[in-house]
Formats: C-alpha cells, sequence, structure tokens
C-alpha cells in the first residue's frame, strides 16, 4: 500500500525541523489527523506539529498568534517572564459527550511589534533548542508589493533570527535540535517570496486534503456516529463508494458530515442515504435533479425535446444517449468508477440557426425543471489575454479578487445546472485548459483558492465551424461528416489541442440544414404564440389569421435553409411584427376586445395585411 500523503509531509517536517531554521507549513492547516505521538487520535494538525517538534527534542516551544500573543501553556515560565498559564483543548470534539476545557488567560507579546524583538532576544541568548511556531501567518503581512515600514522590519527581524538560529559548525559532533521558526498559514502565497524564495535556512512543506485510505480509517473509526440508512459495517462496496464520495472532504468537514447526520436522525424518525446527506451538506438540497429522473419520464425525452427544437431528430437522440448514461450512472464509467467528470459533456456543431442554443435550453428545462437553469457563456467575450480570469477569478492581490470567477461564481451558485459555452472557437486558448481541468476532474479552483465541483452540471460546447464554407446542397449525413470533420481539424491542426478534443470522445453532435418547409412552420408556429400573448396581454386584443395554413407556408417559403431559423426569424420580423406594429400604432386606442385579423400575404409588398373585426 502506498504511503498516505499526510505520513509523507509529516515525515519531511521531521527532516526539514533538523536541519532548517524555518519551515513554511501551509495548505490543509486548519484539519485535523491521526496524531502518531499520542497513540492515533484525532487532533488538530497544529497540536500534530507540537507534538512532532516535542519528538524532535525541542526543550521549549513558543506558539504565538496576534489575538492571544504566546500561549502560556506551552512555553516556560521563565522565557515568559512568569506569564500565568491557561488550560487548553487539543483534542477534536465530534459531538458526542466532550466537554469544552477552553480557557483564557492575559496575552503576552499579542503585538507583532513586541514579539519579534522578543522572538529575537530568544534566539540570540537561549539555549538554541526553541521552537516558535507563528499561527495565523495569512495576517501577518499585507501585499508582497507594498510592504509597510513595520511588515519590512518583521522580515528583517526574522532573517536575521534564521541566521543566529541554528550552528553549522562543521566540526562539531553534537547533533542537538536548533532554532526553528514554523510559520502557519492556509495560503503560501500570503508570506512575500522574499523571505523563503532562494533561502537555503527555509523550506515550505504543503499540508495535502486526506487521500482514500486517511479518509477511511476515519470513517471507520467513527462509523458509529454516522446516522444513515444504509449498512456500511457489512457492505464492503456501499463502504467503498462512501469513501470515494468523500474525496475532496478535509476530515474536519467529514466529522461535520456525521454530525449533520445525527442531527436530522434526532429531528426525525426517518434516516437518509449518505448520497442524499452529502448532497445537503454541499449543496443544501436533500435531493438532487437527477435523482428526480425517472424511467417513465425519460421515454419521453424526444417527445419533449422535439417540442421546441425541430428537425433534428439525430441530435436529439444523441442527447438522449448522454443523459440515459448519466441517469443509469454509466457516466464516464470507462475513466474512473468515482465518476467525478460532469454527468454529461456534448459538443454541437452546425449551421447557424438550426437549433443548437435552443436545444441546450429544452434540455434544462427538461432534467432540471427551469430553463433558467441552463447558463450561457457567449464566448466572443472571453477572445483575450487574461479572459480565463474573468471565468475563474483573478489572482490574490490583483484588481477584482474579492469577486471571484463568472463561471465558478455561477457553479457555487446553482450546481445543478447546464453550462453553454457559445461559440466555444472563438475562446482565447487559455481558457481551454481550464475546460481541460473541468472535463477532466470535474472540479475548478477559483482564484480564492476555492474548488468548485462540476460533477452535477451538463457541459455544452456550440460552435460554428466550417458553417461559413459548407454547401447547403450537402445531403444530411454528407453535411454531419464535414462538420465533424471540421472540428476535429480545429482542434488538432489549427489550435493543436487534440487532448481537449479526446475529452469530448464521440459527443460531437452534428445539426443538420432545415429543408423541410413543413418544420420552417412548425418553428414560426411556435415562435409566432409569444407574438400572440403579448398583443393580449398589452393591448387587451386578439391576433387572428384568415388563412392560418397558407400564411406560415409563405413565411416558410421565404426563409432560406441556409440562414436557418434565425432567418426564419428575420423573415417573421418584416412580414409581420414591422407592419404589426404599424397597425397598432395606429389604431391603439381602439383594440381592446377586438381581433386584428392577419390578411392574405401581398407578394407585392412581402409583408402581410390586417384588419380589425
Amino acid at each position: 500500500m502506498a504511503q498516505e500523503a499526510c505520513d509523507l509531509w509529516l515525515e519531511r517536517f521531521k527532516r526539514e525541523a533538523g536541519i532548517k531554521s524555518a519551515v513554511i507549513l501551509s495548505g490543509n492547516t486548519s484539519d485535523i489527523m491521526r496524531n502518531p505521538q499520542n497513540n492515533g487520535v484525532y487532533q488538530p494538525v497544529l497540536q500534530v506539529v507540537i507534538d512532532t517538534l516535542r519528538s524532535c527534542k525541542y526543550t521549549s516551544i513558543i506558539k504565538w498568534d496576534r489575538v492571544d500573543g504566546v500561549d502560556p501553556s506551552l512555553s516556560d515560565p521563565v522565557l515568559l517572564l512568569n506569564t500565568p498559564p491557561a488550560a487548553s483543548s487539543d483534542t477534536y470534539d465530534l459531538g458526542d459527550d466532550l466537554s469544552d476545557t477552553s480557557g483564557s488567560s492575559t496575552p503576552a507579546y499579542r503585538d507583532p511589534d513586541e514579539f519579534f524583538p522578543y522572538l529575537l532576544d530568544l534566539i540570540r541568548h537561549g539555549t538554541g533548542k526553541t521552537a516558535f511556531i507563528l499561527d495565523y501567518s495569512d495576517y501577518l503581512f499585507g501585499n508582497a508589493n507594498s510592504l509597510s515600514e513595520k511588515e519590512r522590519n518583521y522580515l528583517a527581524t526574522l532573517g536575521k533570527a534564521l541566521q543566529l538560529g541554528r550552528s553549522y559548525d562543521m566540526l562539531s559532533t553534537a547533533e542537538e535540535a536548533g532554532n526553528i521558526v514554523v510559520l502557519v498559514t492556509k495560503n503560501s502565497a500570503s508570506i512575500p517570496p522574499s523571505f523563503y524564495l532562494n533561502n537555503p535556512l527555509v523550506s515550505t512543506i504543503n499540508i495535502p486534503l486526506p487521500g482514500h485510505t486517511e479518509r477511511e480509517m476515519f470513517a471507520k473509526t467513527n462509523l458509529s456516529l454516522l446516522r444513515i440508512d444504509q449498512d456500511l459495517t457489512h457492505d464492503i462496496t456501499l463502504m467503498a463508494d462512501f469513501i470515494d464520495a468523500l474525496d475532496g472532504f478535509t476530515l474536519c468537514e467529514t466529522a461535520q458530515l456525521f454530525r449533520l447526520s445525527r442531527l436530522l436522525a434526532s429531528n426525525s424518525d426517518s434516516r437518509m442515504t449518505f448520497e442524499k446527506l452529502i448532497n445537503l451538506y454541499k449543496y443544501g438540497e436533500k435531493t438532487s435533479p437527477w435523482e428526480e429522473l425517472s424511467k417513465e419520464k425519460l421515454t419521453q425525452l424526444e417527445e419533449r425535446l422535439g417540442q421546441r427544437v425541430k428537425g433534428q431528430n439525430e441530435a436529439i437522440r444523441k442527447v438522449k444517449d448522454v443523459i440515459i448514461r448519466a441517469y443509469t450512472g454509466f457516466s464516464g464509467l470507462q475513466h474512473s468508477t468515482k465518476q467525478r467528470k460532469p454527468k454529461g459533456t456534448l459538443f454541437f456543431v452546425g449551421p447557424t440557426g438550426v437549433g443548437k442554443t435552443e436545444l441546450a435550453k429544452s434540455l434544462a428545462e427538461f432534467v432540471f425543471g427551469d430553463e433558467t437553469a441552463c447558463i450561457r457563456f457567449d464566448m466572443s467575450e472571453y477572445n483575450h489575454d487574461h479572459s480565463d480570469q474573468r471565468l475563474v477569478g483573478a489572482p490574490p492581490g490583483y484588481v477584482g479578487y474579492e469577486a471571484g470567477g463568472q463561471l465558478t461564481n455561477a457553479v457555487k451558485e446553482r450546481p445543478f445546472c447546464v453550462l453553454l459555452f457559445d461559440e466555444i472557437e472563438k475562446a482565447d486558448g487559455k481558457i481551454l485548459d481550464k475546460f481541460l481541468q473541468i472535463l477532466e476532474d470535474g472540479r475548478l479552483t477559483d482564484g480564492k483558492g476555492e474548488t468548485v465541483s462540476f460533477s452535477e452540471s451538463i457541459i455544452i460546447f456550440t460552435s460554428n465551424i466550417g458553417a461559413a464554407h459548407v454547401s447547403a446542397d450537402l445531403t444530411p449525413s454528407a453535411a454531419r461528416s464535414y462538420f465533424i470533420q471540421e472540428v476535429r481539424q480545429h482542434f488538432i491542426e489549427n489550435l493543436h489541442r487534440p487532448e481537449l478534443l479526446n475529452r469530448i470522445g464521440d459527443n460531437i453532435v452534428a445539426f443538420n440544414f432545415i429543408e423541410d418547409p413543413a418544420v420552417f412552420a412548425q418553428i414560426a408556429k411556435s415562435k409566432f404564440k409569444g407574438i400572440e400573448n403579448f398583443i393580449r396581454e398589452r393591448y387587451k386584443a386578439e391576433l387572428v389569421f384568415r388563412d392560418e395554413t397558407t400564411a406560415f407556408q409563405a413565411i416558410a417559403g421565404k426563409a432560406g435553409k441556409e440562414n436557418g431559423g434565425r432567418g426564419l426569424l428575420n423573415v417573421m420580423e418584416s412580414s409581420i411584427i414591422n407592419p404589426l406594429s404599424e397597425f397598432v400604432f395606429e389604431n391603439s386606442e381602439s383594440l381592446a376586445g377586438r381581433q386584428i385579423v392577419i390578411c392574405q400575404f401581398d407578394p407585392a409588398k412581402a409583408f402581410f395585411t390586417f384588419e380589425l373585426e
């Protein structure tokens, strides 16, 4: 069995503590972990660090933060000028019969202006076996490019202390612990790089999230505290699925999940599955729209989508295949059993105005019950350098950093959604790298360091690649082959990104030209309902056709298949909407309660005429 990452970082910390003058601990510093110095009891990472330093023969440990100053419960009273001690609690509370033993004390050296000279003085005159732990170091320094005079003094004092902190007498045979400074921070970027870059006295160590073995050990150790309606004790497969579902969780979050299960169980006689429990913890919802899908509902998928998207039966069938894979749990299974990828990935390509965007909206309404669950990004707005920062957020220190990214914010707010990236071929190349991570891992880290999951979403790209040169006379099968070949050529030869094409796989959906006049008439009829509703609500009048069939045939006949549905809408605007708006303007005071009759299409004038009845 491979050694767990948590063990590896702790072993490295023990080594570095014997040879370096300072260690920066960053990453998962607020979590809990097994303490090998305390019989494997789960304790805060900071407590494990303290006990590890004690095992490395440090006789004095000074823990400091700018809120409480020096912690007198750890330190030699002589070093603290007889500061009164205080009680402390170093066992993580899982919520069952554990009492609060926290105490308080008078802060000593709380101000950094007092502490850093104190640190330097102890190192200069001390025994050489003191470990200084600077907790919450995220808040010690401001922007590295605009440090204040005080902050520069802190760095200078630290630098001098490191130089004095350890002996490098090569003739000495003594192997004793020297002084060491440990800075604990969630983000190493909060420490000015000038302190540790190219500095042989300083080591940086990242504390990772718990791996599979660590999550499994924690879950099994505390399984009696989990209240769900599944038996994980005797079902090995179910237990493995639970451990996989905790991927990306800290042990602290897992403990909170266990506590949530007990809270829910105490307020209700029923218990939920771990899947629903995790959904509730992560998204605030017990049920996922994916769970509400049924076999009966999925049998209506083609019919429902076909009500809004006309003449694209092949594309609708392809979409159905993807949704059924997601429903049955086979989505991405050939890549990983963890299934962290998005529920489905589709690449819509074809002529303009044939229903690509409309199909994405229809799918969002079918799966998630609301068309607004289709979140659209026009990629022509992301076609310049640093556009990726708009999607995921600016890095720390840059303007707009606090706002986060447009994409990551949208998914955090609405994780169950269809993400529509329109005209993807217009996006800057750096953005494609972000999509690689989304399609492969189902997650993305924003500029603030928060990891956002895309595992409950459907990703749809649309593109007009090849549409400018395709012949409208091609057969449907020939047109599909042409568009698919154009997409492959674009990613491989133009962008040199075959890896993105591989992530999309066989999910390139080519749309047909709309050739059948009857389909054009159906589209025109469905779009006309909006005009009828507007007239009814705004002017209290009814729109009626003198000959509806002939009218829509006339509209369809004027629309060329090269421009698709958008060309049809342009025809409707010029032949109906424009003359209708003029007619309503002239008769606005006499419309209420009457019928506006749409008369026969006048070929000479190229628009319809209207009468009041």
